[in-house]
Parts: structure tokens; C-alpha cells; sequence
């Protein structure tokens, strides 16, 4: 892994909110829970997120890496806000790339990253991992609560869950690394969920960020 003095794998966050996932990873790094490590940067892609403020508190540096200048210098149709997406996308690469990171993580990044993207990380050999708070294969994109709530009115579901997986071009569909269930419980509010799947994500987070460690320190020593 890359190393600085103090022999610490690198771990780069990019956040869209709130950043109570980032705290959780900001309070366990280099504990026995996430052991030789620390986040280098976080990268918001919204201005007012109050994860900034989270990182900047922890001395971590931020970076505010804004769409919308990319959508104004092109034209407002389709293959214009592609464009825009896509050279977003590979300007947030090479911004990343040279941070030399060993370790991306999403915590709650709400844009899905293009091909352009995973593969400029992938050629770099930096590994990207997500959080989603769904099963493998379930309410893959957004609104992956919302939707298991409204499955479960229906009597579809019992439960659901959260997942930290690898992340692919296709949304949501990378290769698991941890996973847990959450129990749906009759009378419920969706808020109420909603605030139990988040405790459930603050401790998987961790984990599964500290099995990927585990699993490029395996990989490159290998």
C-alpha cells in the first residue's frame, strides 16, 4: 500500500451529505477497528454538505468538485449533459489519482459514476468501494429505502439491508464485501427504518472498508 512515515493505508471518502458515514470512518481509523489508516481527502460533490465541515474538523483536507460548471459549457440537451457527466467524471479521476490513494469510499455519494471514471481507477489500480442500503440485487440506485418500505407495505418483503460492495460501471452491482439484513417491523414509520439502517451502515462501513484493506494488502503482497 502507499505508505507515508507513518506506514498508513490511504483511504479517500467522497460524500454528498450529511457525512455520518465519513464520521464513523474519521472515528475509526487507525483504531483496532480500522488499524493503519487514515483518510487523506474528502471530496464533496455539493457545496452545503455538512460532511465538509465533519472532515474539516478532523483536519482531513476537502475538495468541492461541482457538476453543474461542467453542464453549463455544454449544450442542454442529451448528448450535452453526457458530455458534461463524462468530463466531470474523468476530471474527478485524475483529481483522485493524484492523491495516490489505496482506497476510494462512497458514503452516501449521490452520482453515479461513469465508465470513464471506473476504468481511469481501475488502469490506476485504486480500488473503489460503495455503500448502499439495500441487499446484492435489490432497489439497486436511489431511493433504496423509500422503495423496501413501500415492498414491505405490500407484503413483498420482510426484510431488507445494507451492503458495502466494489464498485463497476453498473449501478449497484459490484461485487459484495459485507452484507447485513435489517428486519422490517409491522407499524413502522419509514423514518423510523430509515434511522435504524443508518446505525446498521455506521458499523458496515467500517468493516467493509477494513476488508478491502485487508483484501489489496492480501492482493499485493500476493
Amino acid at each position: 500500500m502507499a505508505e507515508d512515515n507513518d506506514h498508513l493505508a490511504c483511504i479517500l471518502v467522497l460524500i454528498s451529505g450529511n457525512g455520518s458515514n465519513l464520521q464513523a470512518l474519521i472515528d475509526a481509523c487507525n483504531t483496532p477497528r480500522l488499524p493503519s489508516s487514515k483518510i487523506v481527502r474528502v471530496i464533496s460533490n455539493r457545496k452545503d454538505a455538512y460532511g465538509l465541515i465533519r472532515a474539516q474538523n478532523a483536519s482531513i483536507p476537502t475538495t468541492y468538485h461541482n457538476l453543474l460548471k461542467y453542464k453549463k459549457q455544454q449544450a442542454t440537451n442529451e448528448a450535452g449533459i453526457l458530455r458534461a457527466r463524462v468530463a466531470y467524471d474523468q476530471d474527478l479521476a485524475q483529481m483522485i489519482i493524484e492523491e495516490k490513494p489505496d482506497l476510494v469510499v462512497c458514503a452516501g455519494w449521490m452520482h453515479i459514476l461513469s465508465s470513464a471514471f471506473v476504468d481511469a481507477l481501475e488502469e490506476a489500480q485504486i480500488a473503489i468501494i460503495n455503500l448502499h442500503p439495500a441487499l446484492p440485487r435489490q432497489f439497486n440506485g436511489a431511493g433504496a429505502i423509500h422503495r423496501a418500505y413501500e415492498a414491505f407495505q405490500k407484503g413483498e418483503i420482510d426484510h431488507t439491508g445494507v451492503m458495502i460492495h466494489h464498485v463497476i460501471s453498473e449501478v449497484d452491482m459490484g461485487e459484495p464485501i459485507v452484507t447485513k439484513e435489517v428486519p422490517m417491523v409491522k407499524g413502522e414509520s419509514e423514518e423510523e427504518l430509515e434511522n435504524r439502517i443508518h446505525e446498521v451502515e455506521w458499523g458496515l462501513i467500517v468493516e467493509g472498508t477494513a476488508r478491502a484493506l485487508q483484501q489489496i494488502k492480501a492482493r499485493r503482497t500476493s
